[in-house]
């Protein structure tokens, strides 16, 4: 029995993979900006996408997969911009910051994407993409190829957007 087949303890939908991921990335965030120490976020985001690919439900292994970076850029812009609200060009304050913490994470960042893939792949993110592959070729084949002669498009007839009034009008009285 594969990993998808078989019921499990705590499942999450990728949203609370996401928000989980999300949520550990800005605590790193907010406790490195209290402490100072550099490598905070990074290990919060690499242990959120540990976490949160182990915990998700199977079957949306895929969607988890490709969410992790965008997830690390939106903790950045919240955690430099409200760092950015105390400087005194705040601006100024939020390029460089949002440079110096994109740089400072990058490592971070491949590794927690990566491990996320490794994570994924090995719970069955194959079967997940080959399932994703057979409704492609289903929803392609069902589609209604032109007849020679014929052009792809065929546009709506006239008034097809104008609003219907159905049934008979009453008789007034």
């Amino acid at each position: 029995m594969s990993e998808l087949d078989r019921p499990g303890g705590i499942r999450l939908t990728v949203r609370g993979a996401l928000a989980l991921v999300l949520v550990t990335t800005l605590l790193g965030g907010v406790l490195q900006s209290l402490s100072g120490l550099s490598a905070l976020t990074g290990v919060a985001f690499v242990i959120g996408c540990a976490g949160a690919t182990a915990l998700v439900n199977p079957r949306e292994l895929l969607s988890l997969v490709v969410s992790p970076p965008l997830v690390f850029f939106v903790t950045t812009v919240l955690v430099e911009a409200v760092r950015s609200l105390f400087a005194a060009t705040p601006l100024q304050a939020f390029g460089l910051g949002m440079y110096t913490a994109l740089s400072q994470g990058a490592p971070w960042l491949f590794g927690g994407s990566l491990l996320v893939l490794l994570i994924a792949w090995r719970r069955g993110l194959t079967r997940c993409v080959r399932e994703l592959r057979d409704e492609l070729k289903t929803a392609k084949a069902s589609v209604p190829r032109p007849r020679s002669g014929e052009t792809a498009f065929a546009p709506e007839p006239e008034g097809y957007f104008e609003p219907k009034v159905y049934g008979t009008p009453r008789d007034e009285r």
